[in-house]
Formats: structure tokens, sequence, C-alpha cells
């Protein structure tokens, strides 16, 4: 693995900057002209195919997209990634903070993402991983996604797939769990999910074993957050439990449209 201080595939890692299930992530320059990027750098007990699969794949993705809320990539080796260099922490600091200044900071930084969930899908992309530690920020507070490890292309040459997604359980949308295509509807769940746990401090349904929480997403309804938080409206559980039903048809066609509605509601 890397070292601080130390030179790696022409990088000098200044330090680490957090840990993931399978890889470490590094800040670093460019030895030759000192341009500031992360390194992505699986750890070796993690090698394995699928992994450096997923990394292969997290590359490849979000080098097709060219949007200012999306990760920038630069180049990878078999086991390694260069990216954008994100310093301003995650949207997981905002979960649970109910200070009023804060408010407008989580509604940007769900807009945003809305936005850049909009762009992926217009280009036949699903993300499915959407959740606060997924969602970087720079050191301007501007939010960015990353990690398209497990996104899914929609079309094929022998037509729609039924991936085996893996995705995060408390954000996992019912047709993820039942094994059917993911569609745009599939991220849109996620974000919601994401926008109850920055307001109401976890997402919205948790549990004590996989198969309650795998139960609980696929045939309970959110508890109404408003009820437990003063500030926030009504309204926020009614747009939320509209982007979380169960039919993904029945969902908001956007997810602008629905962090849209939840902005309204909170201003």
């Amino acid at each position: 693995m890397p070292v601080p201080g130390g030179e790696f595939n022409g990088y000098i890692v200044d330090a680490l900057a957090g840990r993931g299930a399978t890889a470490q992530v590094y800040l670093a320059h460019r030895a030759d002209d000192g341009f500031a990027v992360a390194l992505k750098v699986l750890e070796s007990r993690h090698r394995n195919p699928e992994n450096i699969d997923r990394l292969h794949r997290e590359f490849d993705l979000a080098q097709r997209f060219s949007h200012p809320r999306i990760i920038t990539v630069y180049e990878r080796g078999e086991d390694w990634l260069a990216m954008e260099a994100l310093t301003g922490g995650s949207a997981q600091d905002l979960v649970g903070t109910d200070q009023s200044w804060i408010i407008p900071i989580k509604l940007t930084a769900l807009q945003q993402i809305a936005g850049a969930l909009d762009y992926i899908h217009e280009a036949q992309v699903v993300h499915c991983d959407v959740k606060p530690s997924n969602i970087m920020r720079k050191s301007s507070g501007n939010a960015v996604l990353t990690d398209f490890g497990v996104a899914q292309e929609l079309t094929h040459a022998d037509g729609p797939r039924r991936p085996v997604v893996h995705t995060s359980l408390p954000y996992a949308a019912p047709e993820v769990l039942r094994g059917q295509p993911v569609t745009a509807a599939t991220d849109q769940y996620a974000l919601a999910c994401t926008a109850v746990e920055l307001f109401d401090g976890k997402p919205p349904f948790t549990a004590r074993t996989v198969l309650k929480l795998v139960d609980m997403q696929l045939n309970a309804t959110p508890w109404p957050i408003s009820y437990r938080h003063k500030h926030i409206p009504r309204a926020f559980d009614s747009i939320v439990a509209k982007a979380m039903s169960k039919d993904p048809l029945s969902r908001y066609p956007t997810c602008t449209e629905f962090i849209t509605l939840l902005t309204h509601a909170m201003t």
C-alpha cells in the first residue's frame, strides 16, 4: 500500500484520507507538476477479480461523464485509480445536525445530487448506491456524486439486464431486493432515503437483522419524521413517501422534480 511521503505510480502520497470496505483513499499530487489528486487503492486482501472489475467499472463509467457534480477520474492502474481530490468531507457529516442555518446546505446538496442523477439517467446509467457517504463535498461546499462501482447500464445489445446489484440495504429500493430490473426510479428511492437520513439522523428503515430490514424495505411505510422535528413540515413526509413508493412507476418523473418539491416544502 502507498505510504505518506512515498512515491506511487508517478504520484507523491501526502496523507491517508479514508478507508472503505475494500480500498483506501489517499490525498496525493503528481510528481512532475504537483497536480492534486485522490488515489483509491485496493487493499491487498481485497485484490480479487470481483473487486478489481468493480474498480475498473467505477473508472470506466465515471470517465464517460462531464458534469460538475460527478466525480472526475484521471487514470487507473490494475488495482488503483486517480480521481478528483475532494476535501470538504461527505454528506454524512451533515446527518443529524438540526441547526436552522444548515438546512439550506442540506437542501443544496440534495439539489445538486438530484441534477447529477438525472444527468446519468439521461445517459442510461443507474448509480445503484446513492447514500450520504457516496456524496462528497468540495472545499467550496458543493456536492459531488462518487463511487460508480456498482452502477448499471440500462440498455445492452441483448436487452435490459436483471443484474445482481450489490447495494446498501438501508437505501435499497424494493425492486432491487426483488431481483427486478433497476431504473432511474431506483436511484430516486435511495435519494429519498438519503434525504430522510440528512434531516432525521437515520435512514427511514433500521432493523437489527438483515431479514427484518429487507422486509421493511419491501412492505413497511416510512414513519413520518415531522412528528419528531418541529422544523419539518408534514408536506416533507408526503413528498418523501411518493419518492419511496414500492412501485417505481409511482415515483416522481425525475430526481430534480422530487427535490424541488422537497425544497419548496422546507423553505
